[in-house]
């Protein structure tokens, strides 16, 4: 019976492994494109610029859940992660160039306002980029 239970360990680790690489690939191209250093405004103690940060991977981290969960195999999972990405990319970019146009100088003077604004944005995104993907 503990072997049954243990038969989806397998697939289970290479999901999340997966997973875990998409985030921090998330995290990686998402911290290029902005033209601030997020790590470093976060070890200044910048909230703003940490709430933006959270609220965009937790964003994210909602799509590939459901990504993982709607895919039919690994590559299937693979190519919804990076559409996931690229949706919440492109919400970014909307944000930052159409919505508020300000929103990098005010994450950067720490107006937590605008951090909370953009991560929230970011869940709010991510709910219905997984949301899309139930297909």
């Amino acid at each position: 019976m503990i072997m049954e239970s243990l038969y989806g360990l397998g697939p289970f680790a290479l999901y999340f492994a997966i997973a875990l690489a998409s985030l921090f690939v998330f995290k990686f191209v998402y911290t290029l494109i902005t033209p601030h250093d997020e790590w470093k405004l976060v070890k200044e103690n910048n909230v703003a610029a940490a709430v933006a940060l959270v609220g965009t991977l937790i964003g994210f981290a909602i799509a590939l859940g459901s990504a993982a969960s709607n895919s039919v195999s690994l590559v299937d999972f693979v190519i919804w992660a990076v559409v996931a990405l690229v949706a919440q990319l492109i919400a970014y970019a909307i944000v930052r160039f159409a919505l508020l146009p300000k929103i990098v100088r005010r994450i950067e003077e720490g107006e937590v306002a605008a951090g909370v604004i953009l991560g929230g944005l970011s869940i709010a995104i991510g709910i219905l980029n997984a949301a899309s993907m139930t297909w």
